[in-house]
């Protein structure tokens, strides 16, 4: 018979198991949406960050999508390259440069959007919208607390 702790830890790595497999799913929704386009899920992602929260320093962006900057920098090149964003110094500190989407980046963004909204709608379509609540506010908990915590314990 398992003692307590190890109930909880074959919890704990079960719902691990089950937070991967179900990323693993809805984010194959998120990657077909995003390939239909044209983009990769990366080049995606840039330009959903700055079409949801407007210019944003690279590092930022980078943050959000959880890459190294060298990562940022090569996507961020691509899409200024095809004329969806471009770099801004900081007027206060020049060190800092923005990005943001051009007319046409904006353009895209807006035709494209809805489109990959409904496909992520349609990939947790299995629960209700007080679940989709529910769920959101326990995974932020989850990530707060994960947080908070250092890699390495």
């Amino acid at each position: 018979m398992l003692e307590l702790q190890e109930i909880g830890t074959e919890r704990s790595l079960h719902l691990y198991r089950t937070l991967a497999q179900t990323f693993k799913s809805v984010n194959e929704h998120a990657v077909s949406g995003s390939k239909i386009h044209g983009f990769n899920p990366t080049a995606y992602g840039v330009l959903e960050v700055l079409y949801m929260k407007g210019a944003q320093p690279i590092q930022q962006v980078g943050a959000q999508l959880l890459l190294q900057s060298g990562n940022v920098t090569y996507v961020i090149d691509k899409l200024e390259q095809k004329g969806l964003l471009r770099r801004k110094h900081c007027p206060q500190d020049r060190r800092i440069i923005f990005v943001e989407l051009t007319e046409e980046g904006q353009r895209t963004m807006d035709e494209i959007y809805p489109g990959y909204a409904t496909k992520i709608d349609r990939a947790v379509s299995g629960l209700s919208e007080e679940d989709k609540e529910l769920l959101s506010d326990l995974l932020g908990r989850l990530a707060h607390g994960a947080d908070s915590l250092s890699a390495n314990s």
